[in-house]
């Protein structure tokens, strides 16, 4: 065993065994690449990988390989979920030196930590060969090597996002409009999401998107929102089997997933299809966060009370070999033995034909037309042919279930289950349903128990009762936006006033007065070759951008100066470099919230909270909501509670109107 057998990382674990000497990124690492003047290899990916997994077995586990590396380099093995600030560190390196990236990622480092070569996935070849040259020019020609690597990490350092130390007026949020036509031209109206391949689904864009369309009354954006989150139900992305989302499809049409599935994705969808259903009442939006709750509590859930991280694309095949999508792959004549006399009419809502072919005899169930058209083509009630997909569901899953699982990740991480936290919180606001509000408690109580210390900071990872690693800025942004949600879905203030405490540790830990973001990694920890300010949006929004939403948020509600101009400092620096919107969508979200259509609303009353449940069903996602069953001590709902009265105050720059004494007069008013 190598040294990774000490840790608790099951990618990490999964290299126990190679035959390379991997040690952990950490001091000792480090310093013996130092000491012994050798150069490092870097290597990042994660459990879920599936082309990690190839180059282990193809590089990682050969014996050759093993001699090249042993004898001449320090090899450090990353999980990037564990040490992001690592990952995205020296992505930044290889973007610069092959213009993508990707996992694995491979990185060869000077003894001190400054990249000089590297890219994602090799073949064995192609390493050991590039392992050979790169060590002959470390012993013959370093200062080559040396200069090449300060220009690189200029390079790194260069993609900060600089801008000088002057304030002025934020334009327009009207002036969003031609970032939106913009950014139309890429939307695919056949399939949603963006026209290509592959296709992420972005939740963050699609929660703005349906935000902008709403409160603009563009009914062609509210369409796209629509065609989209209904396509992504049908495709083969969502496992109508067992629930939850894999982490993106490899085709245009969300049929063929890379078939991991990723906490982070399904708890930011509950979001979405939540907020979604507030909006359509459209049944296919509540089915799927019914689905994706049940698939987290049965393969997710920990006995702890938090997530585990994602369940692997590969399984084993019916011949004993590692296989990506086996457990969720189908054979017609499979599927004849099981559905009998219904396989021709289940062959038609879920295309065992042309469209729904993938490769190999396989099949991946995706549906391409509603139940309402498909029973009145077959002459059957819908209520028959809903009933029918259910007793289906359930015999493919029982089937399903004999199958050898997908490996999991069981590492707990903070940032993502804030995330779940936040999913959940936000399904009660938008159904009702009282599961999702335990689900949000439990959570919310391990993250606190478990993951906050005492001395105020977050850890970021937590495994067989352990907490390790000193939390990233994504984690206090993304744990501080949950606390929130979870204020408004309960009123219970204690929510807002942590929300609050981990917003004011991050401006003491993390924010850059100079840069005016704040940074990756605390103050108080490991800094690496470069900072690292996390300002565009991906498949989890931009921390900064995160955190910018909330500070604005809390600023109305604390009545707090400095949280606000923290806040629209940021907005006022992205809004320029505005390129391209679709990396970017939270930052525009927080544009919005300047529009002259945004409210607040303070709902005051001894039944205040049952109250909040009609007000927080409603789609109103420009109204900030706040609310109080007693005397507050929260700035924004201070002196507002009146004994025996029921009162909603609706609010707009910072001026508030009387009081109203009904919902029905009060949700009249907050329409945009």
């Amino acid at each position: 065993m190598n040294e990774l057998h000490l840790e608790t990382s099951p990618y990490l674990l999964q290299h126990a065994n190679n035959p390379i000497h991997w040690m952990a990124w950490n001091e000792a690492a480090l310093e013996k690449a130092r000491t012994e003047n050798k150069l490092i290899i870097l290597s990042v990916g994660y459990s879920a990988c599936h082309w990690c997994h190839v180059m282990e077995h193809e590089s990682f586990e050969d014996e050759e390989v093993a001699a090249i590396m042993n004898q001449n380099f320090v090899s450090i093995k990353v999980d990037r979920e564990e040490r992001p600030d690592v990952d995205a560190t020296y992505m930044k390196a290889v973007q610069i030196m092959t213009g993508r990236g990707g996992w694995p990622m491979n990185v060869v480092l000077l003894p001190d930590g400054r990249p000089v070569w590297g890219g994602t996935y090799f073949r064995k070849a192609e390493w050991i060969d590039s392992l050979k040259q790169l060590q002959l020019l470390f012993v013959t020609e370093p200062k080559k090597m040396t200069d090449y690597a300060e220009k690189l990490l200029g390079g790194i350092q260069s993609l900060v996002l600089v801008a000088e130390n002057t304030t002025g007026q934020i334009t327009h949020p009207d002036n969003i409009a031609l970032l939106i036509e913009k950014w139309a031209k890429s939307f695919d109206w056949e399939f949603g999401g963006n026209a290509r391949a592959p296709k992420f689904m972005m939740p963050n864009n699609y929660l703005f998107l349906q935000r902008y369309g709403f409160q603009e009354k563009r009914a062609d954006i509210l369409e796209f929102v629509d065609i989209t989150l209904t396509r992504m139900a049908w495709g083969g992305l969502f496992d109508t089997v067992d629930g939850g989302f894999s982490r993106y499809s490899v085709d245009m049409k969300w049929h063929v997933p890379h078939f991991e599935k990723m906490l982070y994705d399904n708890g930011q969808l509950m979001s979405l299809y939540a907020e979604a259903y507030k909006r359509t009442h459209n049944p296919l939006y509540k089915e799927v966060i019914e689905k994706t709750h049940g698939f987290l509590t049965r393969e997710l859930l920990d006995s702890s009370g938090g997530f585990y991280s994602a369940l692997d694309a590969d399984s084993l095949n019916d011949k004993g070999h590692l296989e990506e999508g086996a457990f969720y792959v189908w054979q017609k004549q499979e599927l004849k033995y099981l559905l009998k006399d219904d396989f021709e009419l289940f062959s038609k809502v879920f295309n065992i034909n042309e469209f729904g072919y993938w490769e190999e005899g396989n099949f991946v169930l995706i549906q391409n037309d509603s139940l309402e058209n498909i029973a009145e083509l077959n002459g059957i009630s819908l209520a028959t042919l809903e009933s029918k997909k259910q007793a289906w569901e359930k015999t493919l899953y029982n089937e399903r279930e004999k199958r050898s699982k997908p490996r999991l990740d069981d590492k707990i991480l903070t940032s993502w289950n804030a995330l779940i936290l936040k999913g959940y919180a936000d399904a009660y606001k938008s159904l009702g349903n009282e599961e999702y509000l335990a689900a949000a408690r439990r959570t919310a109580s391990f993250i606190c128990d478990k993951l906050w210390h005492p001395d105020g900071f977050l850890w970021r990872t937590y495994k067989n009762g352990m907490a390790k690693i000193n939390g990233f800025h994504e984690d206090y942004a993304l744990t501080a936006e949950a606390f929130v949600s979870l204020y408004e879905a309960t009123l219970e203030e204690k929510w807002l006033l942590y929300a609050k405490q981990i917003i004011d540790y991050c401006l003491e830990n993390f924010y850059n007065e100079q840069q005016q973001f704040f940074a990756y990694n605390s103050r108080q920890d490991e800094q690496l070759i470069a900072a690292h300010f996390e300002t565009e949006d991906n498949v989890i929004p931009a921390s900064n951008s995160v955190i910018a939403n909330v500070l604005y948020k809390l600023s109305i509600l604390f009545d707090n100066s400095y949280y606000e101009k923290t806040a629209l400092q940021m907005l006022y620096i992205i809004i320029p470099n505005l390129d391209y919107p679709s990396a970017f969508s939270n930052w525009l979200n927080l544009w919005l919230h300047l529009s002259d259509k945004n409210k607040e609303l303070a709902v005051c009353g001894t039944n205040a909270s049952e109250n909040i449940k009609q007000i927080n069903n409603q789609y109103i996602p420009h109204v900030i909501v706040a609310g109080s069953t007693s005397e507050s001590t929260i700035p924004f709902l201070a002196n507002r509670f009146v004994q025996n009265e029921e009162l909603f105050y609706i609010c707009q720059n910072k001026t508030c109107g009387l009081p109203k004494n009904t919902i029905e007069e009060t949700l009249k008013e907050l329409n945009p």
